[in-house]
């Protein structure tokens, strides 16, 4: 065992994740065994088909669910996720699972999607790829409604955390003694300052058009690509419906969003994602800016322990936003540079339902990690 409070950040935090993976799969019989365990990236073409399938829908998100597992092992789930977050990242994911039982009561119970419970908190799923430890490659996925974390060990060291998605429905809810819960209060709030504190000029860059997207652009895509269009609400699930009636209610609320948000075709090519970021870059801010994009960046990037973030040239990075500045309106923003695309998006639900997600279209997944690891061992 290395000395955790020597190592680099990206070896103490995989031991701690290798520790708590291999304490879940000991507590788990045969059976359960069979939906969590696979094996290891890359190991055959189904399992890293599998591994590179991620959702953030009320959909199967493959593995184990953590409301079929007895107390003691949901325990060690979370213990996983705990090892693999930053104190604050695990905060908002517990507080985004616990959201489906308000979302249950704004919804008054009532909601269908062939399920005994339609919005269910046991439905986050975990699945580990391959044998944890410090040989060899492994990684685990945990995801359920609006929570996706992805993570690659090779050899020891964590070597990609993403794609790395959280979001919430409600986005904002009523507290006794008038508070409200917003688990990404702030990734919204200072997006929002930010664009309202630009002058005329850099606002004409920043935003793109003056209504948003009904989602984040870049979807559940496994890799992000030049010219990349929204993706509508019927794919962003693990195969389609096999209910008619539940086929229906996805579709109509994918065509009702795309109404209420007003884009047609050529707002949709305009707002693709370009390998040329779009928006206005940090170079064209002023102090007072930076400090607040350098806020909302870590917003990002500090969901995972400190150290395992790629390095980032904040120079290059450029903010783009769509939709309405005022508060409670729908809006869309996208901050962009060389191995970071991050992504929010609030307007459903009367722009009440948010999603966000931080991606590094470079190594996703760390598929960068496993070709050079191939290459090294298996030549």
């Amino acid at each position: 065992m290395t000395d955790q409070l020597t190592a680099p950040a990206p070896v103490a935090v995989a031991e701690r994740m290798a520790a708590a993976a291999q304490a879940w799969l000991d507590a788990l019989d045969p059976a359960q065994r069979a939906l969590a365990h696979w094996a290891a990236p890359g190991a055959d073409e189904e399992t890293e088909a599998e591994r590179l399938h991620w959702y953030y829908t009320p959909t199967d998100h493959g593995g184990l669910p953590v409301g079929v597992q007895r107390p003691a092992q949901q325990s060690l789930v979370m213990q996983l996720v705990a090892a693999g977050t930053s104190t604050a990242g695990y905060v908002t994911v517990a507080a985004i699972m616990g959201l489906e039982n308000v979302l249950d009561h704004v919804e008054d119970f009532a909601v269908d999607w062939g399920r005994e419970r339609g919005r269910d908190p046991g439905l986050y799923y975990l699945r580990v790829f391959g044998e944890p430890g410090p040989v060899g490659v492994w990684g685990w996925r945990f995801g359920g409604h609006h929570v996706s974390l992805n993570m690659l060990v090779v050899d020891g060291a964590v070597r990609s955390t993403t794609p790395c998605f959280l979001g919430a429905d409600p986005a904002s809810s009523p507290l006794v003694g008038d508070g409200a819960l917003r688990p990404l209060g702030r990734v919204e709030d200072l997006a929002r300052d930010l664009v309202r504190s630009l002058a005329p000029a850099a606002a004409a860059r920043a935003v793109l058009l003056d209504r948003a997207p009904s989602d984040i652009v870049g979807g559940n895509r496994s890799r992000i690509s030049h010219g990349d269009e929204m993706i509508l609400l019927p794919d962003i699930w693990r195969g389609h419906f096999t209910e008619q009636r539940l086929w229906d209610r996805v579709t109509t609320m994918s065509r009702k969003a795309e109404e209420a948000s007003g884009l047609d075709a050529a707002d949709h090519r305009h707002l693709a994602i370009t390998d040329e970021p779009k928006g206005v870059p940090a170079t064209a801010l002023d102090a007072d800016q930076r400090e607040i994009l350098r806020v909302l960046l870590s917003a990002y990037r500090d969901r995972v322990p400190a150290g395992l973030a790629p390095p980032l040239d904040e120079d290059a990075v450029h903010f783009a936003w769509a939709g309405s500045t005022e508060p409670g309106q729908p809006h869309y923003y996208r901050l962009q540079a060389p191995r970071l695309l991050l992504e929010w998006d609030d307007t459903a639900r009367g722009a009440n339902h948010a999603h966000s997600v931080w991606r590094d279209p470079e190594t996703d997944f760390g598929l960068d990690a496993l070709v050079a690891h191939r290459a090294e061992h298996h030549p």
